[in-house]
């Protein structure tokens, strides 16, 4: 009787355990999730620099000696801002001279015209001949053109005394100094001092080269009118320093070159960025996020994906509750998820976690249980 009760146990404990029964340990529990279907923003990624969008080489238009210098080495400028002042006295000088020219010169009109109204009488009355009112009348011509000729010397004059006060003429950052007051510089067209320069920064240029591959993909986009055209201002850039972690500066395409070059086989780009704070200083290198269209897409945690040596693979599991492997093609991180371009389906059931696990493996028996997918809006 005792015999019989012991096998009538063992019968018994076999049938209530799942794994005595089946001969081997239970079907391990994952965490699973359809992906999250939505629509995507691309934001294609390169490198460039920062450049100014203005260089200006400050230099006299007139020579002299430096008698004065209105900035500090490196300080922020505003247009129209004194630079340097160049010894007025020579100048002046010639503006006296200029202005006693005109002088003497509307002297002689007056009196060339009092001759030609007395002439025009002495016609009339035949006390003179009419050869002798046309020289007058000629000479009143000559007198007129030599006081144009005076008063283009004087503006001549004013403008070079004028030109003695260097100023700005652009806002931005100046360079410092190349020469001290004191020094006689040589000013002109040609051969004219360097005094500074002067960088324009605000706004700023980002000099970047996009791939030929890249290049189609826009124009064919802008084609099928999803997206414009390749030079309109309507194209947003986002910016992120070398020290940043998110893509806070933001700017737009103002210029892209006119062919490919044939060495690297990209297109240089540019766009104009805002630089308020006089953060961004030209030669400065960063990434640059250029707005690359929409598409659908599927979104999974990067954590679910898993690599082999040709492939990325997302292990789903199938209505048997098996584990199967997906081979897919992968885009870029978006709102915290990967972006899966193709290899899955909307209602494909995607294990979360257990990956870890050497028993969740392609073709292994698993229990899923509902898990979910958190995108993080950027």
């Amino acid at each position: 009787m005792l015999a019989a009760g012991l096998l009538l146990a063992a019968d018994s404990l076999l049938a209530a355990s799942p794994v005595l029964a089946q001969g081997g340990p239970p079907a391990p529990p994952v965490s699973v999730s359809e992906p999250i279907a939505k629509r995507v923003v691309q934001w294609d990624e390169y490198s460039g620099r920062f450049e100014a969008r203005a260089i200006v080489e400050i230099r006299a238009r007139v020579s002299g000696f430096v008698e004065k210098l209105h900035f500090k080495d490196g300080q922020w400028v505003k247009e129209g801002d004194r630079l340097f002042t160049i010894d007025k006295r020579p100048y002046e000088i010639a503006v006296e001279s200029a202005t006693a020219d005109v002088a003497r010169n509307k002297a002689t009109v007056d009196l060339a015209e009092l001759q030609v109204q007395r002439g025009a009488a002495l016609v009339a009355s035949r006390n003179i001949p009419e050869a002798e009112n046309d020289t007058r009348k000629s000479n009143l011509a000559v007198a007129k053109a030599q006081l144009k000729a005076a008063e283009a010397s004087l503006h001549n004059a004013q403008l070079n005394l004028e030109w003695t006060e260097v100023t700005a003429p652009l806002a931005g950052r100046i360079s410092d100094r190349k020469v001290d007051p004191g020094n006689l510089i040589q000013g002109g067209q040609q051969g004219a001092t360097l005094l500074a320069t002067i960088v324009s920064t605000d706004p700023v240029y980002f000099l970047f080269d996009v791939s030929e591959a890249d290049h189609l993909r826009y124009q064919r986009l802008q084609l099928m009118g999803v997206r414009t055209q390749a030079n309109s201002t309507s194209i947003p850039v986002r910016i992120k320093l070398a020290d940043e972690t998110e893509w806070k500066r933001l700017g737009a395409i103002d210029f892209v070159d006119n062919v490919l070059s044939p060495r690297s086989g990209t297109i240089r780009t540019r766009a104009l960025v805002d630089n308020r704070d006089h953060l961004l200083t030209p030669g400065v290198f960063a990434r640059v996020q250029l707005y690359g269209g929409e598409y659908d897409a599927l979104l999974i945690p990067d954590s679910a994906v898993v690599s082999d040596q040709a492939h990325k693979i997302v292990f789903v599991v199938n209505k048997d509750n098996v584990v199967e492997g997906r081979p897919v093609t992968l885009g870029p991180i978006y709102e915290g998820l990967r972006v899966v371009r193709d290899g899955l389906k909307s209602e494909d059931r995607v294990v979360l976690d257990g990956l870890a696990n050497p028993m969740v493996r392609p073709k292994a028996k698993v229990n899923p249980e509902p898990g979910k997918i958190t995108a993080n809006a950027e």
